[in-house]
């Protein structure tokens, strides 16, 4: 019995400790010195081997400027604690909070010493200063424990403390070294340099980044050397230069083709067809393995449909596809040979009924659900290229049913508010585009916000929904790659209701169309309107980049691209197209981007 009540007043007066430190930290994170000092006296008494009372003791005696009894329990627990040489640096910065400085560098130097004899001391000292926000010291402590004992890795240490003095070249050297020293530290410096590289490729930080590490490559070539300019060149989008990287440290290992695959794959989707191209090209002169041939086959053949314009072009595209079917198969292996073959009847070649065909005689050969999902959604599209609206939308809801919460599932129902728009079933597209600005795919999130604009602006005032019922009927035929019929629809659009809500969007979209079809002058002319209609509006940055666009590429006319670009760098700080508007600024002007 009485051993029960032995356990059973331990057990009390553990719970009445852990309930009074948890209120003294709360007090304390408050601010509310004076009643986190009673508390931390009652556990600091019980319990003086723990560190975090008798810090947090003193910081209350600190705060409320009591010094002598911060000092008093300083004398204290050093007479107890001896081993702690921590404490040093605790002393001296309790004389430093009084305004005695000289006293206050006498013991932080004392702390120092301790490291000349154990470089081990030097985490702890640096730890000790930190805490107390002396960030030179904790320099000093990590830089000359280092410099003792080269074993010693503090260099995350070191990098952080310069991060927080905001001398970033120092930051980046420690993080370099940090690499230098074990190479298994590449993710890690990646993850935190990351916070400070932009996908600017002349702001200063990424300038700076490149210099440093492009230094060390050259005296000592490192695998992690060109993996971070690798990884830094594709931040900043700059494919090709990443692929040099990428090259080169396939050269040297010859291990795998992954990372120029994975790269590939990253130009191609933000349209860096010349880097796909020559990355998948890479892949197959050096490759044997049938997935990867059968990968890079398939990135090879959508950059020549992307880039296919005459009929003989698109006969060879053809011509390709239908030998890789001869020599694999139509089977479970080249599902995504097939998806983009469907793809390609129906969006290039306008056969659509074949690719109805092709998908569903692929979505037996599924292995997954998400793969069967993939092919669901490509079905729908299909079918809303042929005007069957609510078979696409059978489709895509089986999508959202059976994926729930995927990403796939999120493409699902943007694709059945998208089709409910072009149906013009507006209030139903709106409810389904209300849930995907939320949604955790970024893109799907812009999209969905784009269309539920475009919807919610106008529908107000028109019951009847006519003008933007007019323009979903463009937007139809512009999807089907009806252009000129879209073309016209719009042109109905403008005439019928000039000076509308439907307006902008609708000279803007007429615009994109007459780029698609080579009519510049006319995209050019839409572009000014809408920039004349309303400088305030929210498509005018849009359209002063793709006038610099059409300046550059098509109309060669550089002087007006460079000003227009100029508009987007002076006038619109937060377009989306700043930093690519600088950077082909530059570009024309002849600066040497590196």
């Amino acid at each position: 019995m009485p051993s029960k009540i032995i356990v059973l007043f331990f057990l009390i007066s553990s719970f009445c400790s852990a309930q009074n430190a948890n209120l003294a930290n709360m007090y304390f994170e408050r601010g509310d010195y004076i009643l986190a000092k009673s508390l931390y006296e009652q556990l600091y008494k019980k319990n003086d081997v723990r560190r975090d009372y008798f810090k947090r003791l003193l910081s209350c005696y600190q705060a409320l400027e009591n010094y002598d009894k911060a000092t008093s329990l300083l004398i204290k627990h050093q007479k107890k604690f001896r081993d702690q040489t921590n404490l040093w640096v605790e002393i001296g910065y309790n004389f430093q909070l009084q305004g005695k400085t000289e006293e206050a560098v006498i013991n932080y130097e004392k702390a120092l010493k301790y490291i000349e004899n154990d470089p081990y001391q030097g985490n702890v000292m640096g730890r000790a200063f930190e805490e107390n926000h002396l960030t030179d010291y904790a320099l000093r402590s990590y830089k000359r424990a280092m410099e003792l004992n080269p074993n010693l890795n503090l260099d995350l240490n070191v990098a952080y403390l310069y991060g927080e003095k905001a001398d970033i070249e120092n930051m980046f050297d420690s993080y370099l070294n940090l690499v230098e020293k074990n190479e298994k530290y590449y993710a890690t410096v990646q993850r935190y340099a990351g916070r400070f590289i932009t996908d600017d490729s002349e702001d200063p930080s990424n300038v700076l980044f490149r210099k440093l590490v492009l230094k060390r490559l050259q005296k000592n070539p490192n695998n992690s050397w060109n993996k971070l300019l690798s990884w830094l060149f594709t931040q900043q989008k700059d494919y090709n230069k990443a692929l040099v990287q990428e090259k080169a440290l396939f050269k040297r290992n010859s291990e795998n083709l992954f990372r120029i695959e994975e790269l590939g794959d990253i130009a191609f989707y933000d349209n860096d067809n010349t880097t796909a191209q020559e990355a998948f090209s890479y892949v197959l002169e050096n490759t044997k393995d049938q997935n990867s041939i059968l990968n890079a086959q398939y990135y090879l053949l959508n950059v020549a449909i992307k880039t296919a314009v005459t009929k003989k072009e698109i006969q060879t595209v053809e011509e390709q596809f239908q030998e890789l079917f001869t020599e694999y198969g139509r089977t479970f292996t080249t599902l995504d040979l097939q998806m983009a073959y469907a793809d390609f009847l129906t969006f290039t070649k306008d056969e659509p009924e074949k690719a109805i065909v092709i998908l569903k005689d692929a979505l037996k050969e599924t292995t997954s659900d998400y793969q069967h999902g993939n092919f669901k959604l490509k079905l729908g599209d299909v079918l809303v290229y042929t005007n069957r609206f609510n078979e696409a939308l059978i489709n895509y809801s089986q999508v959202q049913t059976d994926l729930k919460n995927s990403t796939l599932a999120q493409t699902a129902r943007f694709k059945v508010a998208q089709t409910s728009y072009f149906k013009g079933d507006f209030k139903w597209a709106l409810s389904q585009l209300k849930v995907l600005k939320k949604s955790t795919s970024q893109l799907i999130a812009n999209d969905a916000l784009e269309l539920h604009l475009l919807i919610s602006e106008n529908i107000i005032g028109d019951t009847l929904h006519t003008s933007l019922k007019m323009y979903a009927k463009a937007d139809v035929l512009a999807y089907q790659n009806k252009t000129q019929a879209a073309i016209d629809t719009l042109n109905a659009v403008l005439i019928k209701f000039k000076g509308g809500a439907i307006e902008d969007e609708t000279i803007y979209k007429q615009a994109e169309l007459y780029t698609k079809i080579k009519k510049y002058n006319l995209a050019e002319g839409n572009y000014l309107q809408l920039i004349e209609l309303d400088k305030t509006g929210i498509l005018v940055d849009n359209s002063y980049f793709k006038l610099a666009e059409l300046y550059q590429n098509n109309l060669n006319n550089s002087d007006k691209a460079k000003e227009m670009y100029q508009k987007i760098i002076f006038e619109f700080p937060n377009s989306i197209y700043l930093v690519e508007a600088r950077k082909q600024f530059r570009k024309l002007r002849g600066d040497i981007i590196n």
